[in-house]
């Protein structure tokens, strides 16, 4: 551990240096600058374990070789406190040197649909956008919309967005999957709880570089956007469809004010469906104990119920149950992805995830 770490803090000075000298080539100092943030926490951490090693090390010095009783005391008070911030700090460093998702620092591209339970479903829908945009706004990260059917009673159908900031993947990835909701909907006449259901699917927004998407290999069709129901919002064929041949995987675009942003915005969303195709594939190969946790494994399954009337909800990974559904769908997401995050790291360290 303490190789790699002291490895983490050469190449870290190393890159310093050189983004010190002056170089010149943007993309080389935008590659060098990545890679330094990347280390950024490790490095810092590290040096802070190194300073209270230190100051131990010290204290134990003058325990040992001071005959003042009153200095030797308060060394000794300054121990009792330094040894089990180190042991914290040592605790922070396992973690940090946990093998990291590639993918962590990434945008994210979402899509939101309403599933069982029609009208409501829709609805729910339109409740989980509102609860990650307020989630994203705590955040201080981006949010646009690239692709929006309404549903006819409210919320969405279908929705697809994008999510800009710091280290967003990081933190989302682990909402792929079914999202339940139990409560009365506003449909209801009688006062009767009903379930139903959305499907949330999280990628990782990629690079030109990370996959290797040619136009040739793409059928362009144009359309009318639609509004709630389907009708025709407008009488220029503005929105936009993209079928990759070779996959098969196809997608609209209707938000853009013209064919060309529409255009633009289909295009980085079938790159990212392209790409989580290939990461599902990846992750089919690897235990199922990853797939469950990492939120890339059956879309059907169901992870997370949100039940109203007791204000409770319940993430079925880790057997989470918090009676703060108020809160939570009110943006406070924290309150559930860090349990998520931590036990996910408790299994790393224990060995049962690679």
């Amino acid at each position: 551990m303490f190789d790699r770490l002291e490895l983490i803090k050469k190449t870290y000075t190393e890159i310093e240096n050189k983004l010190a000298s002056g170089i010149s080539d943007i993309k080389e100092i935008t590659k060098l600058s990545k890679e330094l943030k990347s280390y950024e926490k490790t490095y810092e951490k590290y040096n802070e374990y190194l300073t209270v090693a230190k100051e131990i090390s010290e204290s134990e010095e003058i325990i040992n070789t001071e005959t003042d009783k009153d200095i030797t005391e308060l060394a000794e008070i300054e121990l009792a406190e330094l040894r089990p911030k180190l042991d914290l700090i040592y605790e922070e460093l396992r973690v940090l040197l946990l093998p990291k998702d590639p993918n962590d620092d990434k945008n994210v591209i979402v899509e939101i649909k309403g599933a069982a339970g029609g009208d409501e479903g829709n609805i729910f829908a339109g409740d989980l956008f509102r609860m990650y945009s307020k989630y994203a706004e705590s955040k201080g990260w981006k949010i646009e919309v690239l692709n929006a059917y309404e549903g006819a009673m409210g919320g969405f159908s279908n929705l697809e967005f994008t999510i800009s900031g710091d280290s967003v993947y990081s933190l989302l990835k682990y909402e792929s999957g079914v999202h339940r909701v139990q409560r009365v909907p506003e449909t209801e006449s009688q006062g009767r709880i009903h379930t139903s259901t959305a499907v949330v699917l999280v990628m990782p927004e990629v690079e030109d570089i990370e996959v290797d998407v040619k136009w040739e290999d793409i059928r362009f069709d144009t359309f009318c956007s639609s509004g709630p129901g389907g009708q025709s919002v407008n009488t220029t064929k503005s929105a936009v469809r993209l079928t990759h041949i070779p996959t098969g995987i196809a997608v609209a675009c209707q938000e853009g004010k013209s064919q060309h942003e529409n255009k633009d915005k289909a295009f980085r969303l079938l790159k990212a469906r392209i790409y989580d195709k290939f990461l599902s594939e990846k992750l089919e190969k690897e235990g199922a104990e990853r797939k469950a946790l990492a939120g890339h494994g059956d879309r059907s399954e169901k992870i997370r119920t949100y039940n109203y009337p007791q204000n409770r909800v319940t993430d079925h990974r880790i057997g989470l149950t918090l009676q703060r559904l108020d809160a939570i769908i009110e943006g406070k997401l924290d309150l559930i992805v860090e349990p998520i995050i931590n036990e996910f790291q408790k299994r790393q360290l224990a060995g049962e995830l690679k």
